[in-house]
């Protein structure tokens, strides 16, 4: 073979795999491929500067000195709550005015309370009303919030009815409530509705205390059981949380709501549908940084709303 069989051989390989057609056949995977959910979540782009960059499927930054939505992402769309329920349970059970000292015993009733939920409380622990709200809002349990709800004037047929009325006086208009735990998937309610939630909440020191509490004893026949707060910020002496409720469930995935004091502004979080142990509580942490840069940048003065 001569020289210029070897030029002209080399020119054709050259051009074969330059084309465009070539180059589709190398690429195996269309350009249009769908990532598994979390993958696609995990291998996102950088978010723009003016975002928080949050991982939660959706999300709501409200600041509540002034009404003002600093950041929304499908803040209007009705999602499972999981255990956010609880916060609206605590809440209508302490408008009724029962006594917080009644006490108050566990039963069969709420061992069969569904989805083998877990609990400490055995069967036969009695508690006081106060008691069971306590463990309810700041370690999420599942058999203290039925009690409540059982012991309630009417049932749990009439907890339900009052927890949908004062969802209805507070403006929640997507939220719907069938059980007070947050067990049932059909508790929903969309960011905009629990911010008002969160709001209506903070005005009650106890829901303030309880929530934030971040380790609490109960007696329990001969013996003391402690209780720790499912939400690590409240032990982070950089967060002033006023008051707080986490949650989960499968169709729900992690959620958080709170009202927290950040460089002197009152302001209302909702993460509904967050993936992952951490990332409801990674994605507060990246709104704190988001708004701190952003103060930075705007001077000091108020932030600009994001919807």
């Amino acid at each position: 073979m001569n020289r210029s069989h070897v030029l002209l051989m080399l020119a054709a390989t050259y051009l074969l795999f330059a084309s465009p057609v070539s180059q589709a056949v190398v690429s195996s995977e269309p350009a249009t491929a769908v990532l598994p959910h979390h993958a696609a979540r995990s291998h996102r782009l950088p978010a723009p500067l003016d975002e928080p960059g949050l991982r939660s499927t959706a999300a709501l930054v409200l600041d509540a000195t002034n009404d003002s939505v600093l950041y929304s992402r499908r803040a209007d769309v009705a999602l499972p709550i999981a255990s956010i329920t609880k916060l609206m349970t605590a809440l209508v059970v302490l408008e009724a005015g029962q006594p917080l000292d009644e006490m108050i015993e566990i039963t069969a009733d709420e061992r069969s309370n569904g989805k083998g939920a877990h609990s400490r409380l055995a069967v036969g622990a009695t508690l006081s009303r106060g008691d069971l709200i306590h463990v309810a809002l700041m370690a999420s349990e599942n058999r203290a919030a039925h009690a409540l709800g059982r012991t309630f004037p009417g049932g749990l047929p009439a907890l339900a009815l009052a927890m949908n009325a004062k969802a209805a006086a507070l403006g929640m208009t997507s939220a719907r409530f069938v059980d007070p735990t947050g067990l049932s998937s059909e508790n929903v309610a969309s960011s905009e509705d629990l911010s008002k939630l969160v709001v209506a909440a903070s005005k009650d020191p106890r829901i303030r205390e309880y929530s934030t509490d971040g380790r609490y004893a109960v007696q329990v026949g001969r013996r003391t059981l402690g209780f720790r707060n499912t939400n690590s910020l409240v032990w982070n002496p950089a967060w002033n949380i006023v008051v707080q409720k986490t949650g989960y469930l499968h169709e729900a995935g992690r959620c958080l709501v709170m009202q927290a004091v950040i460089e002197d502004r009152t302001v209302v979080i909702v993460l509904l549908n967050s993936f992952g142990k951490y990332t409801r509580v990674a994605d507060a942490r990246r709104i704190r940084k988001w708004m701190e840069a952003k103060l930075l940048e705007h001077g000091g003065s108020t932030l600009a709303t994001k919807t």
